[in-house]
């Protein structure tokens, strides 16, 4: 979909759509504007049909003879309440009105309620992000029409000079869905690594993947522990972004990557549980995505390595057993109490060889704890970082970005509840608090010099039902938040 401003307004455009946001009350005078080029049938229209404005309420007219071949008017609540979300709403509104048909779409929303650039860019990004329709597994595709472009009206391009940006950042938000949609016997560690391949040979990026001898080397036991029940080898992912010129930031971006968990011999119970665990690799999908879009948008300054350390974990004669103890490549040992607590033994190691590249912060990304599903629901993140500058950083981004994350803390004392008697640290606690102890065992593994934050988004990562900006499926989280969080250092340095 072409992405445009103009200048012309509800007044005078004569493109085949046109829709318009009304606040509730149409303090602003729309609605009379309206009926000065409609006439008082529309007037008539709108008493009978009773259209007050109030959040979410959507009319739609058909108009054969004239342009705008298609009117919509979506209602935005009291204009004193709008908010960007409440903006994005109305936008996915209109674009699940339009679907079905082509042309081309005009949008007046009241963007001077923002900055003109943080409105239409929020309103653009959910209209691209509410037509993705992954149909690569059916038979015959069923994708229906949509508009060809949309154009954003009443505005200069002038105004707008980072608008062609929302392409780049969709891209890496639907390659995240697709790595998530995608079976286990589709996307496996190996298929992983072609991505990260593809996207080296496309971007110019740098590419180096361990294989289990090369793992086995460094001395990464968890890592490997988790991988040996599976028939697929493991593939360790270091895929780094290089800016033009120097850099003085260097950030990781850590994704946990298990393409398919089906709990080892503590085995997932019930089938609508363990079919899903082909997510269980939202966070290198997240990872991955953002590297994507940061490629094409070159942020200066800043240096990016992505780590995922990719495997399944799995049942065989070779699988680890509850009870076992391994060494992490630091050195610390770990009984495994629960082998269905495998994605942090997997971060473990990748943590440490993080640390390694002397980093100004890590972030990593994992779908980590049920826990985190219950305490915090399917629509926002755990935040945990013993650094408040990091964590405010993330909040922000993930603010602007219109998706949910909630600090979380990281209590000393919650800590007694991973000592081992066998070992330095067992790979879960108790029961109460799961989410908190999750975050302090991968703590254990971050130099305390380096900032880092873990986000959980086991409950983000996939919606059951559509939700407007993310159809029902992969929704993508996190790419956002972290090429935000990203852009963000990047102009730190720039100023």
């Amino acid at each position: 979909m072409k992405i445009s401003t103009n200048q012309a307004t509800l007044v005078d455009w004569s493109g085949e759509f046109l829709a318009v946001g009304v606040p509730a009350g149409d303090h602003h005078g729309l609605l009379e504007a309206l009926y000065s080029r409609f006439g008082d049938g529309l007037r008539r229209q709108l008493e009978v049909q009773n259209f007050s404005g109030k959040q979410s309420e959507l009319v739609a007219f058909s108009l054969l003879d004239i342009a705008p071949q298609l009117l919509l008017l979506i209602g935005l609540g009291e204009a004193a309440h709008l908010d960007l979300n409440g903006l994005r709403q109305a936008a996915v509104k209109v674009a699940a009105a339009c679907r079905g048909r082509s042309g081309r779409l005009g949008l007046q929303l009241p963007w001077e309620t923002f900055s003109p650039q943080t409105a239409t860019y929020a309103a653009a990004e959910a209209i691209c992000l509410s037509y993705y329709n992954d149909q690569r597994f059916r038979s015959e595709s069923d994708i229906s029409a949509r508009p060809d472009e949309l154009i954003l009206l009443g505005l200069t391009a002038e105004a707008i000079p980072n608008l062609m940006d929302v392409h780049s950042v969709c891209a890496g938000v639907n390659l995240a869905r697709d790595l998530v949609n995608a079976p286990a016997n589709s996307l496996t560690p190996d298929e992983m690594a072609k991505t990260a391949q593809c996207l080296a040979e496309d971007y110019g990026l740098e590419l180096t993947v361990l294989d289990r001898e090369k793992c086995a080397e460094k001395g990464m036991g968890a890592y490997l522990a988790v991988s040996q029940g599976s028939a697929l080898n493991p593939c360790f992912i270091h895929l780094t972004y290089r800016p033009p010129g120097s850099a003085s930031h260097r950030l990781c971006l850590v994704g946990k990557g298990l393409t398919f968990d089906s709990g080892g011999y503590n085995l997932k119970v019930g089938a609508a549980q363990i079919d899903m665990m082909k997510y269980d690799m939202g966070g290198s999908a997240a990872v991955l995505g953002a590297m994507r879009s940061l490629a094409e948008l070159q942020p200066r300054g800043v240096e990016i390595h992505a780590i995922i350390a990719a495997c399944e974990n799995m049942i065989n004669g070779r699988a680890i057993h509850p009870g076992d103890i391994v060494r992490a490549s630091n050195g610390i040992t770990i009984e495994i109490n629960n082998t269905d607590a495998e994605g942090r033994l997997t971060l473990a190691d990748a943590l440490i060889y993080a640390g390694e590249l002397n980093p100004d912060a890590i972030v990593d990304l994992a779908t980590l704890t049920g826990a985190c599903l219950i305490a915090l629901g399917d629509e926002i993140a755990g935040l945990w970082s013993p650094n408040d500058t990091l964590a405010e950083g993330i909040r922000v981004a993930a603010e602007r970005a219109g998706e949910g994350v909630w600090r979380m803390p990281l209590p000393a004392s919650y800590r007694e509840g991973l000592k081992s008697k066998l070992a330095d640290l067992r790979n879960t606690g108790p029961r109460l608090g799961g989410s908190i102890t999750a975050a302090l065992f991968l703590k254990e593994f971050v130099s305390q010099d380096i900032p880092w934050a873990h986000l959980d988004i086991a409950g983000t990562v996939w919606t059951d039902k559509d939700r407007g900006i993310d159809p029902a499926g992969a929704t993508g989280f996190g790419v956002r938040t972290l090429i935000n969080w990203v852009l963000d250092q990047s102009d730190q340095i720039d100023a």
